[in-house]
């Protein structure tokens, strides 16, 4: 019976495949002309498929004219809108050229949904209006990012705590750091709010609201060293960010030399987000291997995907000294059947000076036996050589690292871990 039931669905998912793909066909054709006009064209060079015309409700201009002037191109597919339909997370390829450096490969993101970036507008007109459909510009002088504006000499944690992520415990350093980074403006350098145009201010707020990944991107970028994919520049509601290569799942199953540098790599971001000169605890709140992505010359790990980044002030954990605030944290292992699974308190990691966050979410959701993700398991480490296995090490530190079984074990596994993989690369520093 149960052998009957399997082959009728196998039959029709068969038939449904066979429909989509007929589907497909038959719009192709019956969409010749329209198919080759948007081949032909360059769809980056228009406003209304950049949204320009939702600015200041959107995050950015500096590369307008970038855009505008025809330096970016769609990759082949992009260019057609009969596959958005597949492109849930609206994120394009495209080819950007400067006449003196030739042309190079940057990634598109609208840091959203469709339907996403319809609820903006939504919660925009809602907070002025009410209603759910309004005069966007009009309704946005009636918001808190108007009241803002003007003579509003700085940004202030009691202003934006708890808007995203990335502030939900907000210190004025960082919020310093936010604006006086803000790449979005002609005259960056300056902590002061009041110094930027009052659309550029306006721009920053909306962004810091709805997905602060650019702000994350410009605040702690590449060039210094920080993890992150590099920001480029925006226009409208698109923004661009330098290409990587390809994500981390593309490695899932090469070579167990390549994959134990990798998964070392992580280990050192982890490290490195945790504790760092800076003082800022950066937390990964989602963790999975679509978020990060390896430079194919350099073999480099990159995040590519820093929506869902929680900055903690250390300095100012230390200067407030809430309850427990010197007292190790444990993330709590979480064995739920679902991909890039993660348990955390935010109020917790905002309150504690040493948090085994990063340790737990990369041993859990990338590295250990625990790790899920598109029908597989095992983790990146899966199937070692027979000599690590038998030793059996590595096992033990990954377990230990993503369910410690003895009180602050995660810390020391982390650690060892870390060394051990160094030893196993040949990278031991």
């Amino acid at each position: 019976m149960l052998r009957l039931v399997s082959l009728k669905l196998g039959r029709l998912y068969r038939y449904v495949k066979l429909a989509v793909l007929g589907s497909l066909a038959a719009a192709l054709v019956l969409n010749t002309h329209s198919l080759l006009a948007s081949l032909q064209r360059n769809e980056l060079a228009e406003r209304r498929f950049l949204q320009l015309n939702k600015c200041p409700a959107c995050w950015g201009t500096s590369w307008c004219r970038k855009f505008l002037n025809g330096q970016l191109r769609l990759e082949s597919w992009g260019r057609l809108r009969l596959f958005d339909f597949f492109n849930v997370k609206n994120v394009y390829f495209a080819r950007y050229g400067e006449p003196r450096e030739g042309s190079r490969r940057v990634v598109l993101k609208r840091l959203g949904s469709a339907q996403e970036l319809a609820d903006i507008d939504a919660k925009i007109c809602r907070r002025a209006t009410g209603r759910g459909r309004c005069d966007l510009l009009q309704a946005l002088h009636a918001t808190e990012f108007a009241s803002l504006n003007g003579d509003v000499r700085l940004l202030t944690p009691d202003a934006v705590e708890g808007w995203s992520d990335l502030v939900h415990c907000p210190s004025q350093r960082l919020l310093d750091r936010l604006v006086r980074r803000y790449a979005e403006t002609k005259d960056s350098g300056s902590f002061l709010l009041r110094n930027l145009k009052d659309s550029e201010r306006m721009q920053l707020l909306i962004t810091l609201a709805f997905n602060p990944e650019p702000l994350v991107l410009q605040s702690f970028p590449s060039d210094e060293g920080w993890p992150f994919a590099k920001y480029l520049g925006a226009c409208g509601r698109m923004v661009a960010v330098n290409y990587v290569g390809e994500e981390l799942w593309s490695y899932f199953n090469a070579p167990w030399e390549k994959r134990v540098d990798l998964a070392w790599q992580l280990m050192e971001i982890a490290e490195q987000l945790t504790n760092n000169d800076f003082e800022f605890a950066l937390y990964l709140l989602d963790v999975s291997f679509d978020n990060f992505a390896v430079g194919p010359r350099d073999g480099k790990v990159i995040i590519v995907d820093a929506e869902n980044v929680l900055v903690a002030d250390k300095r100012l954990i230390r200067q407030n000294k809430p309850e427990n605030w010197d007292v190790w944290y444990e993330s709590k292992f979480d064995d739920c059947d679902k991909e890039a699974c993660l348990s955390f308190s935010k109020e917790i990691l905002c309150a504690r000076v040493t948090v085994d966050h990063n340790y737990y979410a990369v041993c859990q959701n990338l590295l250990s036996r625990h790790a899920t993700w598109r029908g597989t398991s095992g983790g990146l480490l899966h199937d070692p050589p027979a000599d690590i296995a038998k030793d059996g090490r590595l096992e033990a530190l990954l377990d230990e690292c993503a369910n410690p079984k003895k009180r602050y074990g995660r810390f020391q596994a982390a650690k060892e871990l870390r060394e051990y993989l160094a030893q196993l690369s040949n990278n031991v520093r």
